[in-house]
């Protein structure tokens, strides 16, 4: 990160306010034959956008970066941003409980699990294992097989409750905060009201929230955090709470963790199918959803599968590294 406080210092800091700045790769010596390659290939597939933005500036595009679709669990590195800002403010505890904030659900919680923090679900370490709206879970642990804080599982009930805490902090829906605290600030150009809603299911009394974004608007959400949290001149999330964030919490392969509501992945990770050679964290979602940022690199690099453009199941995780690694090889060589 010491490259991206050198810009900093050198008042070489761009942020899109308006419509992203945007040059050429081959100005900052990127191989044009390589992303050639690369259009070549995401056109094989089912991308619907791609995006590369270094120094703030987009640098190469592909597909319709304005095209809106379901950012899936991505979602939830989002609402990582918004918990940063409510923290920050007072507004929430991440010592609170959710006995503090009533929480409970069709199948009532135990007094053990009522004593799960907010820390604890924003890690997925909450070890309330019960049905969730949207249920991944795969593999859930037994009820009571560990209690909060001492074991990961990625589990949509804890990111689910996130929301409705939200809520009951605030008075104000998830949605809602997240429009008017993370899309307005960053000023998203494609995001207006409809763009998310709530999914409610027989599973559980904590709804999923849904959310549809652009890839140019999802870019900003990295740009944030590869610039720390800073938005131009204004400091929008404590530099803290990101450096936290996108630090490891939970072991998952080797090399690769969970964060708090983000993924992380050491340099050439043996753990994680797209690890490249430096490292980086992500926000990942079904389908082929992704939002990378690659520190080291000054980068930002956005992918999207549109639902609805689809015949199959989307990009996975292990064609997603092969597409970032081949987008990595259109670098200029440093060596």
């Amino acid at each position: 990160m010491a490259q991206s406080d050198n810009m900093f210092a050198k008042g070489m800091v761009v942020f899109p306010f308006g419509d992203w700045d945007e040059r050429p790769a081959s100005l900052f010596g990127w191989s044009e034959a390589r992303l050639a390659t690369l259009s070549a290939e995401l056109a094989k597939g089912e991308s619907s956008a791609f995006m590369i933005v270094q120094g703030g500036r987009m640098i190469y595009r592909w597909g319709d970066i304005a095209l809106k679709s379901s950012i899936a669990s991505v979602r939830k590195s989002l609402v990582n941003v918004l918990y940063g800002m409510l923290i920050a403010e007072g507004r929430i505890d991440p010592l609170q409980t959710l006995a503090d904030f009533n929480i409970d659900d069709m199948t009532p919680l135990t007094a053990g699990e009522r004593s799960a923090t907010v820390m604890d679900l924003l890690r997925a370490r909450s070890g309330v294992y019960l049905p969730s709206v949207y249920d991944t879970a795969n593999g859930r642990p037994d009820r009571g097989s560990h209690p909060p804080g001492e074991h990961w599982f990625y589990n949509n009930w804890d990111f689910n409750v996130l929301g409705t805490i939200v809520e009951r902090a605030t008075g104000e829906s998830v949605l809602d905060a997240l429009a008017s605290r993370v899309a307005r600030p960053l000023r998203m150009q494609d995001c207006v009201a409809g763009d998310g809603w709530f999914q409610h299911g027989p599973e559980s009394m904590h709804p999923v929230y849904k959310i549809q974004l652009s890839a140019r608007d999802l870019a900003r959400v990295g740009l944030l955090y590869l610039r720390h949290g800073r938005w131009g001149a204004t400091q929008l999330v404590p530099q803290s709470w990101v450096r936290d964030s996108v630090r490891p919490h939970s072991a998952v392969g080797e090399g690769w963790a969970y964060g708090l509501l983000w993924w992380i992945t050491q340099a050439n990770a043996p753990g994680d199918a797209m690890a490249v050679h430096v490292p980086m964290f992500y926000a990942s979602g079904w389908g082929g959803q992704y939002l990378i940022v690659l520190p080291d690199l000054d980068l930002v690099v956005v992918h999207r599968s549109a639902t609805a453009l689809r015949v199959g199941p989307g990009v996975s995780h292990v064609r997603m590294g092969e597409i970032l690694r081949l987008a990595l090889s259109a670098m200029p060589d440093k060596g």
